[in-house]
C-alpha cells in the first residue's frame, strides 16, 4: 500500500512543534459550517503530548490525502520527529479489494478459463489503479509535506 515515513531533526523543543501544530489543527466536524471557514487551521485531526494523527484540510473530499502520523522526541538541541504517511484505512480497503478483486480475475482467465486476452486486460487494470494509487497519494503527499515542513520551518530539499 502507498507509504512514506521519515525522520526530522528541528531545532525548535518538542513543545514548541507541539504547539505550533496545535494551532494549526482542529478536530473534524463536518457538521459546523463554521470551522470550514477558518483559514488559520491548515490540518484537521488530534495532536497530544504523545503524538500526533493529523491530514491536510482540503475543501472536498480526496481518497489519496495522506493521514500523518507521528510522535516528537526532545533532544538537548531541539527535536526529533518521526514522521509516517498512510492512506485512511477506508481508502486502504478499497484499493486492496479492487486489486484483489482484478488479480482474481486474473487468475481465473489465465488458469481456469484460458483466455489470455481477458486476463491480461485484468491484469493491466490492476497494474493501472495500483499505479494511479501511487501517483495520486504522492501527489497529496508532497502538498502535505510542504505544508508540515513550513509550519516547522524545516527546508525542503527535492
Amino acid at each position: 500500500m502507498p507509504y512514506h515515513s521519515e525522520t526530522l531533526v528541528s531545532a525548535l523543543s518538542k513543545p514548541e512543534v507541539l504547539g505550533h501544530l496545535i494551532r494549526v489543527t482542529a478536530e473534524v466536524n463536518y457538521l459546523d459550517v463554521r470551522t470550514r471557514g477558518d483559514h488559520t487551521i491548515l490540518f484537521n485531526g488530534m495532536v497530544g503530548q504523545k503524538g500526533f494523527r493529523i491530514s491536510r484540510k482540503v475543501d472536498k473530499g480526496d481518497t489519496f490525502l495522506p493521514l500523518v502520523l507521528g510522535h516528537v522526541e526532545e533532544t538537548p538541541r531541539g527535536s526529533i520527529i518521526f514522521l509516517k504517511y498512510r492512506l485512511f484505512p477506508g481508502a486502504i480497503f478499497f484499493l486492496a479489494f479492487w486489486s484483489l478483486v482484478l488479480l482474481s480475475f486474473t487468475g481465473y482467465y489465465f488458469g481456469v478459463d484460458q483466455n489470455y486476452f481477458y486476463g491480461g486486460i485484468c491484469l493491466l487494470l490492476a497494474i493501472l489503479n495500483y499505479g494511479l494509487a501511487l501517483y495520486f497519494f504522492n501527489r497529496q503527499l508532497k502538498a502535505s509535506r510542504a505544508i508540515f515542513y513550513k509550519l516547522i520551518n524545516f527546508q525542503l530539499k527535492d
